[in-house]
């Protein structure tokens, strides 16, 4: 999920396999070819204070057990804050 406002972007992440524990993310738009570092905030939120409104995101989480993902597109252009996203990406269970 996806609150905050124009310059204050918060995810929640949820339903994490693997470790179970993000140890990074960051998010890249579809108009940038950076990605940019996110702090967690409390929890399991992170928040980066970009301008991201409305546009397609993707985002690149690293969890505990160093195993990362790029989860490439998975917020459409046209979103708004409040809106939730899913992706059939998943951690491998850790050892």
């Amino acid at each position: 999920m996806i609150n905050g406002h124009d310059y204050f972007n918060l995810v929640l992440v949820t339903n994490v396999g693997g470790a179970g524990s993000i140890k990074s993310m960051d998010v890249k738009s579809s108009d940038s070819a950076d990605w940019m570092p996110m702090a967690r905030n409390w929890g399991a939120n992170w928040h980066s204070m970009a301008y991201l409104s409305g546009k397609m995101l993707s985002f690149r989480v690293t969890i505990t057990d160093g195993q990362t993902l790029v989860f490439t597109n998975v917020v459409p252009p046209g979103w708004t804050f409040g809106m939730t996203f899913a992706s059939n990406l998943q951690f491998k269970p850790s050892p």
